[in-house]
């Protein structure tokens, strides 16, 4: 399975470098993640609940960072067994690109093998699981980066209006007969 897309972002390039290693925020982003530790270096430990298509299980898996280029891209390697339910690997790699002052896109595309029942739901239901999950992901993870760097608008204050014809008019009439 492949999966290849990209997302608008509405931060600066280091603060999504930053929240993309943050696994708190990711924790909370990730639909069905249970538990992120950290198990080395650049590597974690994993806990999710997945179901895809009629098949629901816990998923222990690993993950680690490779080919780190702060802030701009690095390479997520990640493998996980979910019981009888089957098993799966891959990675996926993720670019960063500053587009605006508060803008990043993220690139990203991912390549998985998955085993077990899971297999055997086929490639279809398999890839719109897994469309699904990166959709509620970026949907959570935005909400967080709108959450944690809020961009503060100071107030506008309105200069006033400029006086209509009639209302000067009306003011020099004023001052001419000393009103």
């Amino acid at each position: 399975m492949q999966l290849t897309n990209q997302q608008t972002l509405p931060v600066t390039q280091a603060q999504a470098w930053e929240a993309l290693n943050d696994i708190t925020l990711l924790q909370s982003a990730i639909p069905g993640c249970e538990g992120i530790t950290p198990s080395g270096e650049h590597q974690y430990e994993v806990l999710i609940t997945a179901a895809i298509g009629p098949v629901k299980a816990k998923f222990k898996g690993k993950l680690q960072l490779e080919n780190l280029q702060p802030p701009t891209s690095y390479t997520l390697r990640f493998e996980g067994q979910g019981g009888a339910a089957g098993h799966g690997k891959g990675h996926a790699d993720i670019r960063l690109e500053a587009t605006g002052a508060n803008q990043t896109v993220l690139h990203y595309t991912a390549h998985a093998t998955v085993g077990g029942k899971i297999a055997q739901i086929g490639s279809r239901l398999v890839d719109m699981a897994a469309q699904k999950m990166a959709t509620e992901f970026f949907e959570t993870f935005n909400a967080k980066l709108q959450e944690r760097y809020a961009v503060v608008v100071p107030e506008v204050v309105a200069a006033p209006a400029p006086q209509g014809l009639l209302a000067r008019f009306v003011a020099w009439f004023k001052r001419l007969f000393g009103g």
